[in-house]
């Protein structure tokens, strides 16, 4: 839960996550949407000093919405409601930026991080068109809440639903869904094609190759380019989170942004329902995927 304040002064309670959650278990698949939240918190507007639509510059937006069907085929979706300038939770929880600071952080903030010195940690310091956030500096004890609020409610849900798919069914399988501005998207050499989507599996530790190779063959079956781990391999929750030997199989999926929005005005264009149903059908796909060699030997007995 994050908080707010309301004309009297008083804190409200506002909800960080969200779980569409289907009427049974069906499937050891979890869809998990981190960085579509627009609730903006009250807290975060007066303190930045850049404009909400500014802010909104590192949602991923309206990722959610295209895999919001994912109970329909019997698999949970799992989704942040604050945004991504307010917390990151695909960091670490000790990504934090010194620099942010008027006071002390903790000894076991992980300062030295290339995310943390680019300013994009846990609590993030620029938003993706690199304009700095706040214009002073903020309290660690600020920072503190946020992660309690934000932070924590989102990881320890998650962890709910792998080990609710690992007692069912023996595995859990993690689609993270994000979305890369169509920059990101570009050709890496003049005369190749657009790339549409990037699959990533931290160069093949994160999940088993048979799922990264299944969800490229229905994404090119569908007429779209893909890259493999190519501009993105990852973030933390694919590197933290992705243990075969363990069961547990993360795989990232960036979608160029191009596809279904216009990165200006951070609005939705006739691309989104077009893309909305090859979701729908990716997901129906991926719940008849065979997952026997992926079960631990110990819950396939």
């Amino acid at each position: 839960m994050t908080q707010d304040m309301d004309k009297e002064g008083r804190f409200q309670a506002r909800r960080a996550v969200e779980v569409l959650a289907p009427a049974a278990l069906q499937s050891p698949l979890i869809f998990a949407s981190p960085h579509s939240g627009r609730d903006y918190p009250g807290e975060l507007l007066r303190n930045s000093r850049l404009d909400r639509h500014s802010l909104r510059q590192s949602e991923d937006s309206y990722v959610d919405l295209l895999f919001d069907e994912a109970p329909h085929f019997g698999a949970p979706l799992l989704r942040a409601l604050f945004p991504r300038a307010y917390v990151d939770v695909n960091r670490s929880r000790d990504e934090i930026d010194p620099r942010m600071f008027a006071d002390d952080v903790p000894k076991t903030a992980d300062s030295r991080s290339s995310r943390v010195i680019a300013g994009l940690g846990v609590i993030p310091r620029i938003v993706a068109d690199g304009q700095d956030i706040y214009g002073r500096k903020l309290y660690y004890l600020d920072a503190r809440g946020r992660l309690a609020a934000c932070y924590d409610p989102y990881h320890r849900t998650l962890r709910e639903l792998i080990d609710q798919a690992r007692a069912r069914f023996g595995c859990a399988i993690l689609i993270d869904c994000h979305s890369m501005p169509s920059a990101g998207g570009a050709p890496f050499r003049a005369g190749e094609p657009r790339i549409d989507f990037v699959l990533g599996d931290r160069f093949g530790s994160s999940c088993a190759p048979s799922i990264i190779r299944f969800v490229e063959d229905v994404l090119t079956g569908m007429g779209y380019q893909t890259a493999r781990n190519a501009p993105y391999a990852g973030g933390y929750v694919a590197s933290s989170y992705g243990r075969p030997r363990n069961g547990v199989h993360a795989l990232q999926i960036e979608i160029n942004r191009s596809l279904y929005l216009d990165e200006r005005r951070i609005a939705r264009t006739d691309g989104f329902e077009p893309l909305r149903r090859n979701m729908i059908s990716l997901m129906e796909r991926l719940t008849a995927f065979d997952a026997d060699d992926l079960r631990l030997p110990q819950a396939a007995e």
